[in-house]
This record gives structure tokens, sequence and C-alpha cells, in this order.
């Protein structure tokens, strides 16, 4: 399953983790440097969530937080009806 959100289009990006030596100037060093960069993945913060399609179609779609937050989508309401017993 892909990591992209199905609104905003967020995908993983690439980043670095710095790992750096030595104390602070403004702490009484001599400065701190950096002496190995590995790398890493920026995942956007994703949800599961009901939405109402504009076609009428409630459908589970992975959707990144700050789109829910902005209102982009438009949540499902509640379902009401039962589920008709199989005999």
């Amino acid at each position: 399953m892909s990591r992209i959100c199905s609104v905003t289009g967020k995908r993983p990006s690439k980043g670095h983790h710095i790992w750096r030596s030595g104390k602070a100037k403004k702490k009484g060093g001599i400065g701190t440097h950096v002496t190995a960069m590995t790398k890493r993945r920026f995942f956007p913060n994703l949800q599961r969530v009901k939405v109402l399609l504009p076609s009428g179609e409630v459908k589970f779609i992975r959707v990144a937080a700050s789109a829910i937050k902005k209102g982009l989508v438009t949540k499902a309401p509640p379902r009401t009806w039962k589920k008709a017993k199989a005999a």
C-alpha cells in the first residue's frame, strides 16, 4: 500500500539524520561538527477516513491529517440502517 494522500498527493520525502559531535561555542566549546549524515524518510501523517464522495458513494480513503483539518474532505455520516440477517 503506497503512502500517498489521495486528496493532496503528499508522499514520503527524503532527508538526512545529521550526527554532530563537539560542544557548542556558546556553551564554552570549540563548536560542533557534522560527523555523519544517514539517509531517512519523512512520512505524511495519513489517516484512514470514511469519506462521502461527490458521486454520493461512501468509501474509505487514506488522507493526510492536514487535508482533514483544512476541510478538504467531507466525512461520511454515521450509518443508521441495520444489516439484514442472513437466513
